[in-house]
């Protein structure tokens, strides 16, 4: 086992428990730090790559690229998820886990993070190909000539999202650690990494343009597109709501649920192993970076109010005054003018002092 050492405690029910520590996280996820460099060093500078990973990179150097260029998508999708949450998906400028020691719980904020990481490189990879970037594929090949519908008969055209393409890659590039280990974390990232991928595709949309006289649609054209990333994320999002607490099988070839209460998960599931911190506090060891400073909302009773962001410590509120536009006007045709406004708001942060004492578990 290369990513995990693994404790078996057996207990008077017949599953067992895994006390999960892992050794290393995922690597390639560093690579949109060195995206603008060669092929070649930009393979040899992501450590941790594994053998298969390190030949693929070599081979489809502009795939590479790509995949570098599609983190900040995923993470910047992954922060906009949670931003009204204690667990922020904050990155650090540094390090190549990209999330620090967060990443090496088995929690179900790890199996979103790896759902979206992984359903950003099918969809970078699929956008490129359509947009010609990349030698090794292009549009769809399998949507060519007649077809019918619900709608009836119509004509594959344009250009088709080749999907297929992106997810082939993105299981041979992004599983091939996983894949190298048979632990109960890598089985875990793979069930994660599969229902990232399942997701792009779920929101593949028939688009179709009508051909006739006046628009009497007599002839159509129709191909395959895939959804904005918003609706992915969206999705994984409300999966990470609904993940589903798992333990390995006696044989150690598959999960169960943890609480027998809960149906058996889906292809399309986030799994996880181990409970979530409250992350209310910084932690390196949990990986939690705390709420201290964090803006809430004093009126809100969600989970980005003032109460539960800064987990009952208290806030403090600064009086900020900004330049916004105000008193628009419509102008006909076509413009809209507005005047500069001096705006005054209040504005909440989480205090990070209890007593008079940094509130730090490091």
């Amino acid at each position: 086992m290369n990513t995990l050492l693994v404790d078996i405690i057996w207990f008077h029910a017949p599953v067992l428990l895994l006390v999960l520590t892992p050794e290393t996280a995922t690597s390639w996820w560093y690579m949109g730090a060195v995206s603008s460099s060669s092929s070649r060093v930009m393979c040899n500078n992501v450590p941790g790559l594994v053998t298969r990973q390190r030949q693929l990179c070599q081979r489809y150097p502009e795939i590479m690229h790509v995949i570098g260029l599609g983190v900040s998508e995923w993470t910047t999708e992954c922060q906009h998820q949670f931003r009204h949450h204690r667990w922020n998906c904050k990155t650090l400028e540094r390090g190549q886990s990209l999330f620090g020691k967060l990443i090496l719980r088995s929690s179900r904020e790890s199996a979103f993070v790896y759902a979206i990481s992984s359903a950003g490189v099918v969809f970078a990879i699929t956008r490129a190909c359509s947009q010609g970037e990349l030698k090794s594929c292009s549009c769809d090949p399998n949507r060519k000539g007649p077809s019918k519908d619900h709608r009836g008969s119509f004509d594959w055209g344009g250009c088709s999202d080749n999907i297929d393409y992106g997810i082939k890659f993105a299981r041979a590039f992004v599983d091939a650690k996983e894949r190298k280990g048979k632990d109960a974390r890598a089985l875990m990232n793979l069930h994660n990494n599969m229902a990232g991928r399942k997701a792009v595709k779920r929101f593949m949309k028939q688009d179709c343009k009508c051909h006739g006289v006046s628009g009497s649609c007599t002839v159509r054209t129709c191909w395959l597109a895939m959804g904005d990333f918003r609706k992915t994320g969206d999705f994984l999002r409300r999966k990470y709501n609904g993940a589903i607490q798992v333990v390995m099988n006696q044989d150690g070839t598959g999960f169960t649920v943890a609480n027998k209460k809960f149906k058996k998960p889906t292809p399309n599931d986030l799994v996880y192993f181990e409970n979530s911190p409250d992350y209310c506090l910084r932690d390196r060891e949990a990986g939690s970076v705390g709420t201290a400073g964090r803006i809430c909302n004093q009126t809100s009773r969600g989970m980005d109010s003032c109460e539960v962001m800064c987990c009952g410590r208290g806030f403090d509120t600064a009086r900020i005054t900004t330049m916004a536009k105000c008193e628009c006007k419509f102008h006909w045709c076509c413009a809209v003018h507005c005047k500069d406004c001096l705006e005054t708001v209040d504005v909440h942060t989480c205090k990070g002092f209890r007593d008079g004492a940094w509130i730090d578990k490091t």
